[in-house]
């Protein structure tokens, strides 16, 4: 692998910053409710980024008590229609495609010359052999993107692990110069199962990303022991969502990585890197009959 002088010394200025630090601030200012200062921060967000105002929910600057409130908003109902298809398998996310394929030997590629291990993103030996030679895709999410992460399956919640870590960027420069990026980053595991088998979401932290929350538990955060908090969930008091519904967000911007259930998807032709994806929209199909690759 090659990292050109420009990627090395950005990775180093991230190495250096005291990223946690840096995080706390940003999470603290981006709850003041100072009307001044939200309003402001909300304007030159929207100018700077050339945020998409007119989907949102509520009236912007003034209907949200701080930045994070709008940062993470809700949009206008029909914002993001889901795809009808017969087995289809909807985006999770709005975002960039980072990668997309098929595990091999429950390696999946980060960037070109990259790959890393399914069992140290996941960090459950169990869950890796569930999913193993997969379909997964990463996605992106810019900070002008639609934060909220839906359902791309209905599906039952069986276990979570947070898994404490370093928060580096996981933009593109990033992703191509630091190996094992997602599986040394801050993230939230979420296994389900579903009618087609099991499948996994995997919210990954980066920098300035102080917390990540869910419709099941609300606003996680590191228990500051370094330790992995394993959840597991049990019928009938797991979380049921359905196709489509609203299962959690990033507070401030990330990446969300999508292992398929194992042998049963079909990504689409046209879902390659650098492509934009929307929630909602058809990414690729279910079928009982195909073979994984």
């Amino acid at each position: 692998m090659t990292v050109s002088l420009s990627n090395r010394l950005i990775v180093f200025f991230q190495q250096i910053l005291p990223a946690r630090t840096i995080g706390n601030i940003i999470y603290k200012l981006s709850r003041s409710e100072s009307r001044w200062f939200k309003n402001n921060f909300i304007n030159v967000f929207c100018w700077l980024y050339s945020v998409k105002t007119s989907e949102a929910e509520k009236e912007i600057p003034s209907d949200y008590k701080h930045f994070n409130e709008f940062f993470t908003r809700k949009l206008q109902a029909g914002a993001r229609p889901l795809d009808q298809q017969h087995n289809s398998f909807i985006c999770p996310a709005d975002g960039t495609i980072a990668q997309t394929g098929y595990a091999q030997q429950e390696q999946l590629l980060q960037a070109k010359g990259i790959t890393f291990s399914m069992q140290s993103l996941l960090g459950d030996t169990q869950m890796a052999t569930n999913l193993a030679n997969c379909a997964y895709t990463t996605i992106y999410l810019a900070p002008y993107n639609y934060h909220r992460l839906h359902m791309p399956i209905a599906g039952i919640l069986e276990k979570t692990l947070f898994i404490p870590g370093l928060l580096y960027s996981v933009n593109a420069r990033t992703t191509a110069s630091v190996p094992n990026l997602y599986a040394i980053n801050e993230r939230l595991v979420c296994q389900f199962n579903s009618d087609h088998g099991r499948f996994a979401l995997v919210l990954v932290g980066a920098m300035n990303v102080a917390s990540i929350s869910t419709a099941w538990e609300g606003e996680i955060f590191p228990a500051g022991d370094g330790n992995i908090v394993h959840t597991d969930f049990t019928s009938p008091s797991a979380p049921q969502l359905e196709r489509g519904a609203y299962m959690g967000h990033f507070n401030m911007g990330s990446t969300i990585v999508v292992l398929a259930p194992p042998g049963k998807l079909i990504w689409n032709s046209s879902l390659q890197t650098g492509n934009t994806v929307q929630v909602g929209q058809r990414i690729g199909q279910l079928s009982e009959n195909y073979a994984a690759q």
